[in-house]
Formats: C-alpha cells, structure tokens, sequence
C-alpha cells in the first residue's frame, strides 16, 4: 500500500524554498518531519549530520522502535543507515518520492497511525457535515 496523502491539514507541507532553482533541503526536512510526527515514536532533522541546500539527514524511530537514518535530496529520500545520526556508504537503498511512501514501507504502525487519522478525520467532516 502506497501512501502519498496526509490526513491532516496538509498545509503546512512545503515543496521546499527555491533558492536559485534549488530547494533548500533543510527547510523541505522541517516540513517533512513536521506531516508525520504523528505516526512514529521519534523524528527530527539530524543536528550533528552536515544539511547544505543539497542534502539534509532525519532521524526516525518508528513505533515499531526501529531507528533509521534518511538522506533527502532532490532524488528523493532513502535509508542511509540503521540508527540516528550513521551514513553508512556502502548501503544502497531504494530512493522514495514521498516520506509516505519510506514510511509505509517501513513501518506497519505508521501505516495503521495514518489510516487512523485518515478515518478521525473523515469521522469530523461528517460530523460537521462538510
């Protein structure tokens, strides 16, 4: 099951900030934490991992308390290592579009968070007959 939807206000996600025709990866990090915080134990962009425009690094534990390394890049995101904070070179992982798309492949309990607010969500529309 791919995931490429948030079930919240989705607003506060972000293409990135051009900056001469590149986007700032550590602003699309931020913005890239902050959509699906609320479906893993642990995420944040990486403060000891060198982010340039190019490239930034985010920590994340899932539920299922699996802790990996994601490398964003204009590409994409992928797993560069197995805990917080590593880059291992020799791993050669598959690159994402999406954190949906990684998570949901990763992650049983992100996948179960995220149908979980899709339907909370849903369940308020109707409520309010929106």
């Amino acid at each position: 099951m791919e995931v490429d939807f948030q079930p919240e206000d989705s607003s506060s996600f972000r293409e990135g900030i051009e900056l001469g025709g590149v986007k700032d990866m550590r602003s699309e990090a931020d913005a890239v934490v902050s959509d699906v915080l609320f479906a893993v134990n642990e995420m944040y962009v990486s403060q000891s991992l060198d982010s340039a425009l190019d490239v930034a690094y985010i920590n994340v534990e899932t539920r299922e308390t699996n802790r990996y390394c994601l490398e964003l890049t204009e590409a994409g995101l992928r797993v560069v290592g197995y805990a917080f904070d590593e880059v291992n070179e020799d791993l050669t992982t598959q690159y994402h579009e999406t954190i949906y798309s990684l998570l949901d492949t990763l992650s049983p309990g992100y996948r179960e968070a995220f149908g979980n607010a899709l339907l909370q969500r849903l369940e308020r529309l109707q409520q309010t007959g929106h």
